[in-house]
């Protein structure tokens, strides 16, 4: 999509701290972070909405997001790391990933 941010970092056209990427997915660090390492993990091609999603989308999005929650936890010394899918803020389908900590308060607007 011509005016979608996430697909111009997608292509390239945007620079982005990137953390993860295959043919399908990009993952890139947020630059508003709830908490330290929040990632923002999103299809190459534009959808607006994670329903949306070709089910092969899907799977390597969730492929990718294991894959990226591992190496946030250890580069995170966190406990785990929390997913949000929310999609308003953006008009193309992304998750959130925060790692967390177990004593760390909840972290807002996810």
């Amino acid at each position: 999509m011509e005016n979608c941010i996430f697909c111009k970092i997608a292509a390239g056209d945007i620079p982005a701290n990137k953390v993860y990427e295959d043919d399908k997915i990009v993952a890139f660090l947020d630059i508003n972070p709830k908490a330290p390492g929040h990632t923002l993990l999103i299809p190459k091609t534009h959808h607006q909405w994670f329903q949306d999603l070709p089910d092969d989308i899907y799977d390597a999005l969730f492929r990718a997001a294991k894959k990226v929650a591992q190496d946030l936890k250890v580069q995170n010394n966190a406990d785990y790391v929390r997913l949000g899918i929310v999609g308003t803020d953006v008009p193309h389908a992304h998750i959130h990933m925060v790692p967390q900590k177990l004593s760390d308060k909840k972290v807002q607007g996810l």
